[in-house]
């Protein structure tokens, strides 16, 4: 008679201990605690390894004895030159911008036309790896060398003098699969452009850099977001104005 009941205080046991066992943690319960302890190594990320983990693609440096890339950065350069120019130009249509925000897309715009326009260059806007052409996130702008078929991907930026110093985020990367545009092993640049504030209805462009991005380290900012089709759902107001 003591095997049923043996067999019942098991059952019991095993049901106990079901019932104390916690529950699978959430994915907020997981993430949360782990941002908050803000580690080290999260603000000091190796830009080539975030794209490398994020796209399967390599981030190359450039080589400063390489014929192709010193090339390609001349004539990059010469690009620039004539940007400064044409930009600050009186009669330019950067000039009818308020606020320097609004140049950004002609800036884009220009450099892409002038790059494109180098010969033995190609510049398009990337594609995603859906292919379709999207203009926003990040890279800006693909340019290839066609001797070669060796990839550039090209950022321009625009920055106000004196700030070059400044700790304030301009450099962003958001990581998804369906609209990634780094498709290439290739070398990763930003074109630094500065300008000096709007003075008597114009703008001055003054100075270019080009920085290989292939020693760049950044820092995971987290950020929850939320749209207005999330929040004015009707099931959540709980009160609202009279109408009219």
């Amino acid at each position: 008679m003591r095997r049923p009941a043996l067999i019942l205080f098991c059952g019991l046991a095993m049901a106990r201990a079901q019932t104390l066992s916690p529950l699978p943690p959430t994915p907020a319960a997981t993430l949360i605690p782990w941002l908050l302890e803000e580690k080290e190594e999260l603000t000091q990320l190796p830009w080539r390894d975030v794209i490398f983990y994020t796209t399967g693609k390599k981030v190359l440096a450039i080589n400063p004895t390489d014929e192709t890339d010193q090339r390609v950065l001349t004539q990059i350069g010469s690009a620039l030159d004539e940007l400064l120019k044409r930009m600050s130009a009186p009669d330019s249509p950067v000039q009818n911008s308020a606020r320097i925000n609004e140049v950004s897309t002609s800036f884009e715009n220009m450099i892409r036309h002038l790059l494109d326009a180098a010969p033995g260059l190609s510049c398009d806007f990337p594609k995603t790896v859906e292919g379709r052409v999207q203009r926003s996130g990040y890279p800006d702008l693909r340019l290839v060398d066609t001797r070669t078929g060796r990839v550039y991907y090209v950022d321009p930026k625009l920055y106000a003098a004196g700030s070059r110093a400044s700790s304030f985020r301009t450099f962003y990367f958001e990581p998804k699969i369906a609209t990634n545009k780094v498709l290439d092993d290739a070398v990763h640049l930003v074109l630094g452009v500065e300008h000096e504030p709007r003075s008597a209805g114009h703008w001055n462009f003054t100075r270019w850099d080009i920085v290989d991005l292939a020693h760049l380290k950044v820092r995971l900012k987290a950020e929850f977001q939320g749209s207005n089709h999330d929040i004015y759902r009707p099931d959540a107001i709980v009160g609202t104005s009279a109408k009219e």
